[in-house]
């Protein structure tokens, strides 16, 4: 199956985005909610309709920028935030962007690449921390056994996925998922030393 630009513009336009709550997930929020220095530089690949992008930015987080690569995903998330700078939104590949973070923070963007991809996408990730850097999010901890995306793993999959690149300082069950995801959740923070 195809899973280009062209898969995921077409479930943005036909609304079947099923891991998309609605709302930034309580994992994410919270991490956020304890974040002081408001100069970081912040990616969130994968953005989808942007609400991780959109509370970063009205908690005064400037230097985020949004990336996705639907044209329908960034108009949605240009509705629910109609300040962000423009110059902030990216659309492209994520595995075609360049640059450099302080902080990375997804949510499903991994478990939306085909398994035989994943360590491309840890290098990746990698790739675009500084030093001292820190990938964060949540990760989906149960495999759903389909030829589509989200493929979900289990724990150890990705820490053999991120063992030479990272230190691993928080990496658990999420505690505050919401309920249909309770116990399905690991939330994590992966430093790049």
């Amino acid at each position: 199956m195809d899973f280009s630009q062209t898969y995921w513009e077409n479930l943005y336009k036909t609304k079947k985005t099923s891991w998309d709550i609605g709302y930034i997930c309580t994992p994410i929020k919270e991490y956020i909610d304890q974040l002081t220095d408001k100069s970081l530089k912040i990616l969130i690949p994968g953005a989808g309709n942007g609400y991780e992008a959109e509370y970063l930015y009205k908690k005064g987080f400037r230097n985020t920028c949004y990336l996705d690569y639907s044209e329908t995903a960034i108009q949605n998330f240009k509705k629910i935030c109609p300040n962000f700078p423009e110059s902030n939104i990216v659309k492209k590949d994520f595995f075609e962007h360049k640059g450099t973070y302080d902080l990375i923070i997804e949510l499903t963007f991994f478990t939306s690449i085909i398994p035989e991809r994943r360590d491309i996408l840890a290098k990746k990730m990698f790739d675009l921390l500084k030093t001292g850097g820190k990938y964060i999010g949540v990760f989906f901890c149960h495999k759903f056994g389909c030829d589509n995306p989200p493929y979900g793993a289990i724990k150890e999959t990705y820490i053999e996925l991120i063992k030479d690149l990272f230190e691993i300082k928080t990496f658990e069950t999420a505690y505050n998922s919401i309920k249909p995801r309770a116990g399905r959740e690991l939330f994590f923070i992966f430093q790049k030393t």
